[in-house]
């Protein structure tokens, strides 16, 4: 069952507030949020509300400073989003270019550099996810900020992270041995 608690303050302490499922705006429940625990599922927290802004992912276990492990400063976890369970395929089309256009590539798999396997300099500006739930990066080697990609067509990721030049250069699927 997935379940996560988050904290007030670091190391587990102050009040706390439990959720099973998506959270769009934790204000009500705690006025700040600096540690959590997950005690089961897979999960994307963001530090801002409406699933807004710096993104991480989060699977079984404690995280009891993250603010200094993932570098967010004053920033703390404001929503939460809970990534269902999958076992089945995972396929999804990337294209070169914003609005499926330039080269294309059916991907089933994780790809640790774009550029190294497809020889696209320039990085994936579109894709269709078909099946399964995927982690995006925006450098090699899953390094640098990630977004999560559920199943749907994403035109322009710069449209739809507000950030000019959006391109993502690795990519994995978020499997269920993760939980």
């Amino acid at each position: 069952m997935a379940r996560i608690i988050f904290y007030e303050d670091r190391n587990f302490m102050g009040r706390s507030y439990e959720s099973s499922g998506d959270c769009s705006d934790m204000s009500s429940y705690l006025s700040r949020c600096h540690s959590c625990r997950v005690e089961g599922g897979c999960w994307m927290v963001y530090d801002h509300p409406n699933f807004m802004g710096n993104q991480y992912f989060l699977r079984r276990g404690e995280y009891a400073d993250y603010m200094n492990m993932w570098g967010w400063g004053n920033n703390w976890i404001r929503s939460c989003r809970m990534i269902p369970m999958y076992r089945g395929s995972y396929r999804m089309r990337m294209y070169e270019r914003e609005n499926f256009m330039g080269q294309m590539m059916d991907v089933t798999d994780d790809c640790d550099s774009i550029m190294d396997r497809y020889h696209w300099s320039g990085g994936c500006h579109s894709c269709h996810i078909m099946d399964g739930h995927w982690l995006m990066y925006e450098h090699p080697h899953y390094r640098g900020r990630m977004w999560y990609f559920r199943p749907g067509e994403y035109r322009s990721f710069r449209d739809m992270m507000g950030m000019s030049g959006m391109r993502f250069m690795s990519m994995r699927r978020i499997m269920d041995s993760w939980y």
